[in-house]
C-alpha cells in the first residue's frame, strides 16, 4: 500500500511580501508560526500533515486530517505565519491567514475524506479494488500538483481543492482491503497487511526528512510538484502491474495461483449491488470491531495531537530540538507492525491459537499496554525522558492492533471487507474529532487535573473497547457474509 499521505497537498507559506493584509487574508498557508524559518518547522508541519500514514492506521488520512485540525487550534496566535525562507531564485510566494482560516482550510479535507469511506469500500467491492484505489490516488496526486495555483487564486479555491483531495483519498484504504481479501491467504494475511502498513510509516518518516530539504533548496511549491509527480508515476505503475485477483494475473505461476485461489475459495466473490445492511447492523462481531476501533483511535489520536502540547506546556520539552526522539515513534511503530504480523501468522500456522484468539491477543497487547503507559504518565513527575520513553512505547505497541482488530474485517466478512473498513474508519474519524476537543475542554479547566483526567478517560475507553471486543469478537466468516446467504 503506498503512503497515501505523501500525495497530500502542501499548503503555502505565510506573509507574502508586498501584499495588503486584506488581500493576503484571502490566501491560505501552512502552519509554521512565529517567524521560525528552520527546517525543524518544515518537518514539524509535515509530521502533522502526514499523521495519516503514521503507524499504518486504517484511517491513515483521517489521522492526518484530525491532526491538522488540532494544529489549527493550537496556532491561535496573532503573529504572522511564516514558512522557512525560500532561496531568492525560487521566488516562492508567501501568504498570511488567520487561525480561523487555517481551521477552515485544513478541516475541509476531513469533510471530504469522511464522506467517501463507506462509498469507497462499496465501489471497490462492486467495481474492483484496483481501479478504485488507483483512481483515488491518481486524482489526489493531480490535485496536489494544483495546490500552488489554488493558493494563488484565493482561499476559497484552496478550500475547495482540499475537500476534493479528501473525497479522492477517502476511497484508498477501503479499496486496499478489498484487494487484500482477494490476494492474502489466511496464514499469510497478518504479515502481508502489516508489512504494507509499515511501508506507510516508513514512507512518512522519509517524507519528513525530504520535505524540509525541498523547501530550503527549491521552495515550498516544489513539495507539491514532487510529491504529486511521484504519485502520478506510481499510479502508472499501479495500473500496468497490479491485477485485481490471482486468476487474472498473466505472470503468476500456476502453482502460486492455485495455492491462493484454493485457500480463498470459501470466501466467495465480491458483493453485488445489494448489501445485507440489516444483518450487518445486528452483528455483534462487527460491532465489536467498530467499538474497539473507535476506542483505540481515540487514544491514538489523543497521543498524536495532544502529547506535543503536554510535553511542551507541562514538561517544557521541545521535541523539535530532539529530532532523534521525535523520530522514534515512527521507527518503533513500523517495526512493531512487521513484528506483530510475523508473530501472528506464526501462531496461526503452528496452530498454537485460533484466528479469534490471535486477533484478541494482539488487540489486547495493542490496547491495554498503551493505556497503562498513559495512566502512568501523570505520576512520573517532570522526568521528560521517562515520559518520552513511555509515549514512544505506547505508539510502538499500539501497532499490535494491526494483527488484531485492523485485520478482523477480512476474517468475518471478506466479501465486504472494504465496505466494513469504510464504516469502522468513519467511526475512527469521529474519534479523531472528539478526542482532541475533549482534551482541550478538560485541560482548559485545570492544567494538572485536566491532563490527568484526559489520560484516564482515554485509558478507560480503551479498556472498555478491549473488553467488548474480547467478549463479542469472532474469527470466522459470519453467516450474512457468505455468498449463498440471501441479502436481507
Amino acid at each position: 500500500m503506498p503512503n497515501a499521505g505523501t500525495a497530500q497537498s502542501w499548503l503555502p507559506p505565510a506573509t507574502r511580501p508586498g501584499r495588503r493584509s486584506q488581500e493576503t487574508h484571502d490566501h491560505a498557508g501552512p502552519l509554521w508560526a512565529g517567524g521560525d524559518t528552520s527546517p525543524h518547522m518544515a518537518r514539524h508541519y509535515l509530521e502533522e500533515k502526514q499523521a495519516a500514514a503514521f503507524a499504518g492506521r486504517r484511517g491513515c488520512s483521517a489521522t492526518w486530517t484530525t491532526h491538522r485540525q488540532g494544529t489549527g487550534r493550537k496556532q491561535s496566535r496573532t503573529k504572522p505565519l511564516c514558512l522557512l525562507s525560500s532561496p531568492p531564485s525560487a521566488q516562492a510566494p508567501v501568504y498570511n491567514w488567520s487561525a480561523e482560516t487555517q481551521g477552515i482550510v485544513l478541516s475541509s479535507f476531513f469533510y471530504g475524506y469522511g464522506l467517501t469511506q463507506a462509498l469507497g469500500g462499496y465501489c471497490s467491492g462492486l467495481l474492483g479494488g484496483k481501479p478504485v484505489l488507483g483512481s483515488g490516488l491518481l486524482l489526489s496526486s493531480v490535485l496536489t500538483l494544483l495546490v500552488p495555483q489554488a493558493a494563488e487564486l484565493g482561499v476559497s479555491f484552496l478550500i475547495g481543492l482540499q475537500a476534493l483531495l479528501g473525497l479522492a483519498e477517502g476511497v484508498i484504504f477501503p479499496a486496499q482491503y478489498t484487494l487484500w481479501a482477494k490476494w492474502a491467504p489466511p496464514l499469510e494475511r497478518s504479515r502481508l497487511m502489516n508489512i504494507a502498513d509499515a511501508g506507510c510509516t516508513f514512507g512518512t518518516f522519509f517524507a519528513l526528512l525530504v520535505a524540509g530539504i525541498i523547501c530550503q533548496t527549491l521552495g515550498w511549491p516544489f513539495v507539491s510538484y514532487i510529491f504529486g509527480g511521484v504519485g502520478c508515476v506510481w499510479c502508472l505503475c499501479w495500473f500496468l502491474l497490479v491485477y485485481e485477483d490471482p486468476a487474472h494475473h498473466p505472470w503468476i505461476s500456476a502453482r502460486e495461483q492455485e495455492y491462493i485461489v484454493s485457500l480463498l475459495a470459501h470466501q466467495g466473490r465480491s458483493h453485488g449491488h445489494a448489501l445485507p445492511l440489516v444483518a450487518m447492523a445486528k452483528s455483534l462481531p462487527l460491532w465489536a470491531i467498530t467499538i474497539a476501533c473507535f476506542c483505540t483511535d481515540w487514544l491514538f489520536y489523543m497521543l498524536l495531537t495532544s502529547m506535543p502540547t503536554f510535553m511542551s506546556n507541562v514538561l517544557h520539552f521541545d521535541l523539535r530540538e530532539n529530532g532523534l526522539l521525535s523520530s522514534l515513534p515512527y521507527v518503533g511503530n513500523g517495526l512493531g507492525h512487521i513484528l506483530a504480523g510475523l508473530l501472528a501468522d506464526f501462531l496461526l500456522a503452528r496452530q498454537v491459537l485460533g484466528t479469534a484468539a490471535v486477533r484478541k491477543l494482539f488487540s489486547a497487547l495493542g490496547m491495554l499496554l498503551p493505556a497503562i503507559f498513559l495512566v502512568a504518565v501523570p505520576y512520573i513527575g517532570c522526568n521528560s525522558t521517562v515520559v518520552v520513553v513511555l509515549l514512544t512505547l505506547a505508539l510502538t505497541i499500539i501497532s499490535m492492533t494491526g494483527a488484531g482488530i485492523n485485520i478482523n474485517h477480512i476474517d468475518i466478512a471478506p466479501r465486504y471487507a472494504g465496505f466494513l473498513l469504510g464504516i469502522t474508519n468513519t467511526f475512527g474519524i469521529v474519534a479523531g474529532i472528539i478526542a482532541p476537543t475533549a482534551v482541550g475542554l478538560l485541560v482548559s479547566q485545570d492544567l494538572q487535573t485536566g491532563w490527568r483526567n484526559a489520560f484516564f478517560v482515554s485509558a478507560a475507553l480503551n479498556l472498555f473497547g478491549l473488553i467488548f471486543y474480547i467478549a463479542f469478537g469472532s474469527g470466522t466468516i459470519q453467516d450474512w457474509a457468505r455468498e449463498d446467504t440471501a441479502v436481507q
